[in-house]
C-alpha cells in the first residue's frame, strides 16, 4: 500500500485508523480522516489547526469536493460547516455510501 503521508511534511499530521482518508485544501493540502459527515458539515481528524472562519475545501476520493468553513476544533480535529445545499447532502451521502462499501 502506498504511503498516506506523501502530502504531509510532518507525519504527526497524518490521521491513523480505518476512517476514510480525504484531502483538506487550505493554505496547503493536508491529509485528514473523515470521522462524521452530513449535509450540514463534517468532523475531520487532523493535528492541523485552522482558525474558525477559515474557508476550506474538502476532497473525498469517491464523493468529490465540497467547500466549507472551519467552525470549531479540539485536540483531535476540526469541525467544518457546509452550506446545507442539495450538493452538500449529495456529498455526504456519497461519502457515507463509499465508507459502507469499503472492505474491512
Amino acid at each position: 500500500m502506498a504511503s498516506r503521508s506523501w502530502l504531509a511534511k510532518d507525519d504527526r499530521l497524518v490521521p491513523q485508523g480505518r476512517r476514510p482518508l480525504c484531502l483538506l485544501l487550505a493554505d496547503r493540502p493536508m491529509p485528514v480522516a473523515l470521522r462524521e459527515v452530513s449535509g450540514a458539515g463534517a468532523w475531520i481528524e487532523t493535528h492541523a489547526r485552522l482558525d474558525p472562519g477559515t474557508r476550506v475545501t474538502l476532497r473525498h476520493p469517491q464523493a468529490g469536493t465540497i467547500a466549507g468553513e472551519v467552525i470549531g476544533q479540539d485536540r483531535e480535529g476540526l469541525q467544518l460547516a457546509f452550506d446545507r445545499s442539495e450538493a452538500a447532502v449529495a456529498f455526504a451521502l456519497a461519502a457515507i455510501a463509499a465508507d459502507m462499501s469499503r472492505p474491512d
